[in-house]
């Protein structure tokens, strides 16, 4: 049954992130900065620990609070590497991810769950191409994203760079990106491998919708 509870009346809505790295962080923050009149608080969190178990702990423990909702951003890069390293016989990082997700989407409803194969570099490649190639390391598709964005640095400097962060770099390419992450559909638990992105979820949400919408 799925937990239902009230949410104070918000003259602005709140919504928390979960992220495994802090190349969305600082997309997340860029998005809210170069978005002003969108009615939102952005919170983003990065678990001190990274492990699929910590990451859903702190979903739930956001989940009881009064957040608006509550985004889980996933990358399987490290994941797949890991379930390919799992012994034999016990559960991989996959299968606990796909345990704790059908979880998560039965009990509550202010969750979104966002799955990245491999990592949000491939969010920011589907700016400037359609594809569905799946990427096997994030370093590869960052290779790609690199004969588009020859200068791009996986660092805060070059991400949130004043008056030219990674946000407003893409901003003209927003729809697109959309658009091709849309087409690659969404989670599925028969090809969990194949390459995925779900941020178009995010651009999905309610007061995220109506401000794009204008």
């Amino acid at each position: 049954m799925r937990h239902s509870r009230k949410i104070r009346n918000q003259v602005v809505p709140t919504y928390s992130f979960v992220v495994d790295g802090e190349t969305e962080i600082w997309y997340l923050q860029m998005l809210k900065r170069n978005e002003r009149q969108l009615k939102i608080n952005i919170e983003p969190k990065l678990p001190q620990r990274k492990s699929i178990d910590e990451q859903y702990k702190l979903v739930t423990d956001l989940l009881k609070r009064e957040y608006s909702k509550v985004f889980w951003i996933v990358d399987l890069d490290t994941m797949m590497k890991e379930s390919r390293e799992t012994p034999k016989g016990k559960k991989t990082p996959l299968q606990a991810l796909i345990e704790l997700r059908a979880k998560l989407q039965k009990e509550y409803k202010n969750v979104t769950i966002i799955i990245n194969n491999p990592c949000l570099e491939f969010w920011l490649l589907l700016h400037f191409e359609k594809t569905s190639r799946l990427f096997d390391t994030c370093d590869k598709a960052e290779t790609d994203l690199k004969k588009h964005l020859k200068d791009y640095e996986k660092t805060k400097k070059y991400l949130t760079k004043q008056d030219n962060d990674i946000y407003l770099k893409l901003r003209p390419l927003l729809k697109t990106a959309l658009s091709n992450s849309s087409n690659l559909g969404e989670f599925d638990l028969d090809e969990p491998t194949k390459a995925i992105c779900e941020m178009f979820l995010l651009f999905e949400a309610d007061e995220v919708k109506k401000h794009f919408e204008k």
